[in-house]
């Protein structure tokens, strides 16, 4: 999580994930469905950095915003989530997604995307200002997991799918 800029109110932090998400959506509707299906160098093509955007949305509902243990969330055994490697839990997204076809990622992605909004809109800003955990020493507020997999999510996936664009052209 990138921890330069937090929003200081619900309508820098809403106007913060909205200009993301439009940046992202107009680049995904810029591709052509080869390009959206062809893999980088990192074995990701769009269309999977869409469905794992996906899936971080709603783990930042389920396991951070409402508290649910993380291996129901996501669906996978509690040894998945053991110790939150992205190494392990990626790939197990990656493989769930992969067969998924383009129309499907871009509608799970926006319900996705209405559902965190809507209850983003609803909760009170000072409740995203209270600490993730009870026990966390840092106190890190629930902002810091909203902006990272939301807003700051949407712009590193974009600029991946850039690179990965330019270099096929």
């Amino acid at each position: 999580m990138n921890e330069t800029w937090m929003p200081g109110s619900k309508t820098e932090l809403m106007s913060a994930i909205e200009h993301e998400w439009n940046a992202l959506i107009a680049l995904a509707d810029s591709l052509t469905d080869e390009q959206m299906k062809t893999p980088d160098s990192g074995g990701w093509s769009p269309k999977d950095n869409l469905a794992h955007i996906t899936e971080w949305i709603h783990i930042l509902l389920g396991y951070h915003m409402d508290g649910k243990p993380a291996h129901e969330v996501i669906g996978v055994s509690e040894d998945v989530v053991k110790g939150w490697d992205m190494e392990v839990i990626n790939p197990v997204l990656f493989e769930r997604n992969k067969n998924r076809s383009r129309s499907e990622v871009m509608d799970l992605l926006k319900a996705a995307y209405a559902q965190m909004t809507k209850r983003l809109n609803a909760a009170p800003f000072e409740d995203l200002l209270k600490p993730r955990h009870a026990d966390d020493p840092q106190k890190r507020p629930v902002l810091l997991w909203v902006m990272g997999d939301s807003a700051e999510h949407f712009q590193e996936h974009r600029e991946t799918i850039e690179k990965g664009i330019k270099k096929q052209s």
